[in-house]
């Protein structure tokens, strides 16, 4: 029991409890002497100093005394984390795949073209090839100017671009600023419900169709003729030119729409003057995709245009393009290794390079013009 005595002042002080003097401070990890009894039956344990080395030992014990349970909650979560980078690393190498798939199937269509078209230009001149005006390689009389066959492909390409360009800006802007949402919702669908057709409908529209109402109003129209290719190639990339542009005008804020506004301008006047030349580097990567889609169709000219090789410029009148050519060369009639298939590479390998060039072109359009917005 805690003794007190009196001062001179009248007041209490607590005097120190009886018992023996502290002992040393036990070292760290050793065990805490149990509390010593009171001497007073009736009082109960005297309270015992709890210092931070016994603190560390107990922790210590503790830890002893649970040891297998914490190394298999260890093992088990080391377990959990394996398998956790072992999926990772699967479903990584499954994307890679992926990527890799198209990346080497690229790589096999060049190799092929590159070899099968230094086989042809061993035997036919580069200078013949992109100068003579006649491409006759079935004939008995061969030439191999491949002029014929790039204009009737640019005459063409021109005349679709000249309908789907002008349709398809018009349709993007009236779609993303004049149309209603449930307008929207239903006519935008129906646009490009003509990107699901297959191109040898288009191909027999062309002929059955579009080329009776021109031979109708001009009657010297052939009954194949690139003008009714055109027309109809043009109504089908119509959806890409459309639906890249829209894509482009919606990327623009609307804080520039409501500045023009809040200027006075009219709704005309912000579509032309503000949302079409801030989304002008989307919209010319439309132009420029459609353009390499128009190349390399193949259907709608082999149906509709011909299979003549005529170097001309009247979209009245038969002629083959590139494609075609390797349509009507790759039947099976032309014998494997022979000059005359060797040329469907170099035709293909002409093809190739011009597509590339209009994407490289299309990549550095936008990165150029490219306007961003915060």
């Amino acid at each position: 029991m805690v003794g007190t005595e009196r001062l001179g002042d009248g007041r209490l002080k607590e005097a120190a409890p009886a018992g023996p003097p502290p002992g040393p401070r036990p070292e760290a990890g050793e065990r805490v002497p149990e509390a010593v009894e009171s001497r007073d039956a009736g009082s109960g344990p005297s309270p015992v100093s709890v210092t931070p080395a016994a603190v560390v030992g107990g922790a210590m014990v503790a830890s002893r005394g649970s040891g297998p349970a914490t190394r298999g909650t260890l093992t088990a979560a080391t377990g959990a984390r394996r398998l956790h980078r072992g999926r990772e690393h699967a479903i990584h190498a499954a994307l890679f795949l992926c990527g890799a798939v198209s990346i080497l199937t690229t790589a096999g269509i060049v190799a092929v073209l590159i070899v099968e078209t230094v086989a042809f230009f061993r035997e036919v001149p580069l200078l013949d090839f992109l100068t003579d005006t006649q491409w006759t390689p079935l004939f008995a009389e061969k030439h191999f100017g491949i002029l014929p066959l790039l204009n009737a492909t640019l005459l063409i390409s021109a005349g679709a671009m000249v309908v789907a360009l002008p349709l398809g800006l018009g349709s993007a802007v009236y779609l993303n600023e004049y149309a209603r949402p449930r307008v929207r919702a239903v006519l935008k669908p129906l646009l490009e419900v003509l990107a699901g057709i297959p191109t040898v409908v288009y191909g027999y529209f062309a002929l059955l169709f579009v080329t009776p109402i021109l031979r109708s109003f001009v009657p010297e129209t052939q009954i194949f003729n690139a003008l009714s290719a055109a027309i109809v190639m043009g109504i089908m990339i119509l959806p890409m030119v459309s639906s890249l542009s829209e894509d482009a005008m919606n990327a623009v804020p609307t804080s520039l729409r409501e500045a023009a506004q809040a200027l006075g301008a009219t709704r005309v006047e912000t579509s032309l003057r503000v949302i079409i030349p801030a989304a002008l580097s989307g919209i010319a990567a439309s132009f420029i995709l459609a353009i390499s889609r128009a190349i390399g169709e193949t259907m709608i000219v082999t149906v509709a245009a011909g299979q003549m090789p005529r170097l001309s410029w009247n979209p009245l009148e038969g002629m083959e393009t590139m494609t075609a050519y390797i349509v009507q060369v790759s039947l099976g009639d032309t014998p494997t290794g022979t000059l005359a298939y060797k040329t469907i590479f170099a035709v293909g390998m002409t093809l190739f390079v011009i597509t590339l060039g209009l994407n490289f072109l299309s990549q550095w359009f936008v990165r150029r013009f490219r306007e961003v917005y915060e």
